[in-house]
C-alpha cells in the first residue's frame, strides 16, 4: 500500500466533520441556456460527479443563467478541487449531449457559503424555490445579498461579468 493511501486511511478513521456548503456558480456571460428540458439530466448529472467524490447533494436547483448546489462535504477533497471537477465534467457532458448550440461553459470561479445543520432546511427550502426568488431579484443581486449576508470581501469588477 502506498505511503499517502495508508495515511489517508489511517487519518480518516478518526475523522467526524459536519460541513454544509451552498456552492453558487453561473453559466459563462450568464447566458439562459439551462433549459427545462434538460435541466434535471443536468442536476442528475452534477449529483452523479459530486457523489463520485464522496460527498453528499442535499439539494440542487437553479435558473437557466446558475446553479446552487447544498453540499454535505467531506474533508477528503478541497472545495475548489471537487467545483473545479463538477463544472470540467458538466460543461464536457452537455456539448457531448449537443444541449446548446456552439460550446457551453460555467463562468470563472464560485461562490461558496457555509451552513450549520439547524439552518440545512431554510437552505434546502431556499434552493428548492430559486424560481419564487428570482421573479422580483435578478441572479446578480442575490449573489452580491449573499456575499454581503456572509460578509465576504469582493471587488465588484471580478463579479460576474457582464452580459454580452
Amino acid at each position: 500500500m502506498p505511503l499517502g493511501t495508508k495515511y489517508k486511511h489511517a487519518i480518516m478513521a478518526n475523522t467526524y466533520t459536519q460541513i454544509h456548503i451552498q456552492a453558487v456558480f453561473a453559466v459563462q456571460d450568464r447566458q439562459n441556456l439551462i433549459k427545462n428540458e434538460w435541466k434535471d439530466e443536468l442536476y442528475k448529472y452534477i449529483t452523479g460527479i459530486i457523489q463520485n467524490h464522496e460527498h453528499k447533494v442535499l439539494q440542487i436547483n437553479g435558473m437557466p443563467d446558475h446553479i446552487h448546489i447544498l453540499i454535505g462535504m467531506r474533508p477528503t477533497q478541497s472545495l475548489s478541487e471537487l467545483m473545479k471537477q463538477v463544472k470540467q465534467d458538466s460543461s464536457k457532458w452537455i456539448n457531448t449531449k449537443g444541449f446548446v448550440k456552439g460550446k457551453f461553459s460555467w463562468q470563472a470561479g464560485f461562490g461558496a457559503f457555509s451552513y450549520s445543520k439547524s439552518e440545512v432546511p431554510n437552505v434546502i427550502n431556499y434552493i428548492i424555490n430559486q424560481e419564487h426568488h428570482h421573479k422580483t431579484i435578478t441572479f446578480q443581486e442575490e449573489y452580491l445579498q449573499l456575499l454581503k449576508e456572509f460578509n465576504i470581501e469582493f471587488d465588484e469588477r471580478y463579479i460576474l461579468k457582464s452580459v454580452l
